[in-house]
């Protein structure tokens, strides 16, 4: 497929964007807070030999917990049965979408939910940066992940934004994997594939 998840590092060493300094969220009450669905948004990107494919893939539910003004957890759905194409149209994007979702891949039929944990939240300055770490759930299979996020404020919204590596093949998606199988020539999936993700929850 693309190494689409290489949800989602080897599942995260993360790079975070924006690279621009803004200032933390201030003065936030204790309390959870809901991810606004419309809003918010997962790109994903992978990469084969011959070149790479570009989607969306949304969530279904989220929240996240602050607590003494800070992140202190948070859990997060994805929608499996949601994975679009965004590169190619027609008969093509119909085919890969209906591939990525097969068994080959995620298999939503069986597996319609992805799903990511918060176990620990670091605050790294005063810049609203954090590491964040976790255990996502994909395929049945969970591991555990770590990567940055950066919080900022747009409004009455909250914002976080974070750029993830997954590796597929530790959530049992191995189709065109070269780790698991071989001659596989220019027909070769990497495992690793790119999340850009932006969610958005009410003040």
């Amino acid at each position: 497929m693309l190494t689409l998840i290489s949800f989602l590092v080897g599942l995260f060493t993360l790079s975070l964007s924006p690279s621009v300094e803004t200032p933390a969220p201030s003065n936030l009450e204790d309390g959870v807070y809901k991810v606004s669905l419309s809003d918010s948004q997962i790109k994903w990107q992978a990469y084969k030999v011959t070149g790479q494919h570009d989607g969306v893939v949304n969530l279904s539910s989220g929240e996240l917990r602050i607590k003494d003004n800070k992140i202190a957890g948070g859990n997060f759905e994805v929608d499996m049965t949601s994975i679009t194409v965004t590169d190619l149209s027609g008969e093509s994007k119909g085919k890969l979408e209906g591939h990525l979702k097969s068994p080959d891949f995620f298999g939503v039929e069986d597996h319609p939910k992805a799903k990511f944990v918060i176990s620990e939240a670091f605050p790294m300055g005063e810049s609203g940066k954090y590491r964040i770490k976790g255990d996502l759930t994909i395929k049945d299979n969970t591991n555990p992940i770590a990567f940055n996020a950066q919080m900022t404020e747009e409004g009455e919204m909250l914002v976080a934004n974070a750029d993830l590596k997954i590796d597929r093949s530790k959530y049992n998606v191995r189709y065109g994997s070269g780790s698991f199988f071989d001659n596989l020539g220019d027909k070769t999936i990497y495992d690793e594939f790119d999340l850009a993700i932006t969610l958005k929850v009410k003040k």
